[in-house]
């Protein structure tokens, strides 16, 4: 898989890792995934419309990092994961993504 299909905007708390996928994949491509390097200092979001096997991959290789939340756009950013105490997990984040939020 291309690093192309991901885009990362970084913010001063959490950066944000958008899916940006132009056709379907196939699980086999987990092999040859490449995720962004990111700053483990700062808690992580993903986003974007893509198989729910991506994104267990995406959350458990990222899982160091303080907090993840997944975008919703029907509620915001949800909390689903967090190693610091000032982020719960279920927390719902208002946080602007593509101009939603």
């Amino acid at each position: 898989m291309e690093k192309e299909i991901f885009e990362l905007v970084e913010k001063e708390k959490y950066s944000i890792l958008k899916i940006k996928l132009k056709e379907p994949i196939e699980p086999s491509l987990l092999k040859r995934v490449n995720p962004p390097v990111i700053n483990y200092k700062k808690g992580l979001i993903i986003s974007g419309r893509a198989p729910i096997w991506l994104y267990g991959f995406l959350i458990h290789y990222y899982h160091p990092t303080p907090f993840i939340g997944v975008y919703d756009p029907r509620l915001g950013v949800v909390i689903i994961q967090s190693h610091v105490s000032s982020v719960i997990v279920g927390e719902v984040m208002g946080v602007e993504i593509d101009g939603e939020g």
